[in-house]
């Protein structure tokens, strides 16, 4: 039994080693990006529900992008504070500011993906580029350089949404790594042609893909996934490209508690249930070979079943994973939480065995 589980933890090390250098290496190890400027009309569209506070802050930065040809599509889905009349304020001072009203309707309440259809109809241009209500741009260069990743070919371009740091906050630095985790996987997948997903806070598509796919019909009934479940059904390695040079980063903020962003996990898991076949067994692969790498090394170090090598293993793991993983860091300015790497791995794998159980026996809440 015990040289089985050797030589299944040798296997979880080569997978490993698949995962963070061949596949993540992809794009941890690409060079920076460079790209020409394009001037082709953009219209940002927002959707906010009971967002007073942030779209107060954050539409003004939005309105002062350097870019020659925007607009910004605002949409109010039924909020019962003062975000409607806040976005009404900034249509009469900014021309390029169109608002979409939402009002509640019994068949689609609640439901983002409603309000986002009828902003993306309400847009004049065909060129989109998303973000969320509590999200900006790290500069005035957002839409430039977000918009230059367009060709004839690439339409859809998958960003990166970051969040603000924190410090001496050990959970912010955990929920910054999963976020660098995140987005390094579906940024190296999408190098290799294999698109899975993206985050609606920083996201650019042409509108024709979203009528290819019939808009966000295939999983509308979900309230979760107007981003990642519709780049899993519509982008592929003819139209999708990346996006990830620093002036493109867009930001909000962490949640502050471990309940929160707990919740806010258990939605993620819930959608990543609906991708294709492909996408699901890749994602249920790598999380595996996590969870058997903090268990395999236990039981074989227990009985000091050839422990050098064992140890080697372990040390092997850590060093190509931490070399791949603070490549990627330095591309989207997460360094600091390298320095916390093991432990907040081993975190995040307890975190994501209990978010798994969770959800299991009941299912998370959606959308405001």
């Amino acid at each position: 039994m015990l040289l089985v589980l050797f030589f299944l933890f040798f296997a979880v090390i080569l997978i490993q080693f698949l995962y963070y250098v061949v596949f993540f290496g992809k794009f941890s190890f690409a060079k920076p990006q460079t790209s020409a400027q394009k001037r082709i009309p953009i219209s940002i569209i927002v959707c906010a529900k009971n967002e007073e506070e942030n779209v107060k802050n954050f539409v003004p930065i939005l309105a002062n992008q350097n870019y020659p040809d925007f607009e910004i599509v605002l949409i109010d889905d039924a909020s019962s504070d003062e975000t409607l009349e806040i976005f009404e304020g900034f249509e009469k001072k900014y021309a390029n500011i169109k608002l979409v009203k939402v009002a509640n309707i019994e068949a689609f309440w609640g439901n983002k993906k409603f309000a986002l259809t009828l902003g993306i109809k309400a847009a004049k241009n065909e060129y989109l580029l998303f973000t969320d209500a509590d999200c900006y741009p790290t500069s005035t260069e957002w839409i430039k350089q977000m918009s230059a990743q367009f060709t004839q070919k690439k339409t859809i371009v998958l960003g990166y949404g970051a969040y603000e740091k924190v410090k001496n906050s050990f959970l912010n630095k955990l929920i910054r790594y999963e976020t660098l985790l995140t987005a390094t996987q579906y940024f190296g997948w999408a190098k290799l042609g294999k698109p899975y997903m993206g985050v609606g806070r920083n996201l650019a598509y042409k509108r024709e893909e979203f009528f290819k796919t019939n808009g966000f019909i295939e999983h509308m009934k979900l309230r979760s996934g107007d981003d990642d479940l519709f780049i899993n059904e519509a982008a592929s390695a003819k139209n999708t490209t990346i996006c990830y040079t620093p002036e493109s980063f867009t930001y909000s903020k962490a949640k502050t508690s471990f309940k929160e962003w707990f919740t806010q996990k258990r939605r993620h898991v819930s959608t990543a249930k609906h991708y294709k076949s492909f996408d699901r067994s890749q994602l249920a692969l790598f999380f595996t070979s996590q969870f058997l790498f903090l268990v395999l090394p236990i039981v074989l170090l227990t009985f000091q079943y050839q422990w050098i090598i064992v140890v080697s293993l372990i040390g092997f793991r850590y060093l190509f994973v931490w070399i791949s993983m603070g490549f990627a860091a330095g591309k989207l300015k997460e360094k600091d939480v390298m320095y916390w790497f093991p432990l907040i791995e081993l975190v995040l794998i307890v975190t994501q065995i209990n978010v798994f159980i969770t959800n299991t026996f009941s299912k998370p809440v959606h959308w405001k």
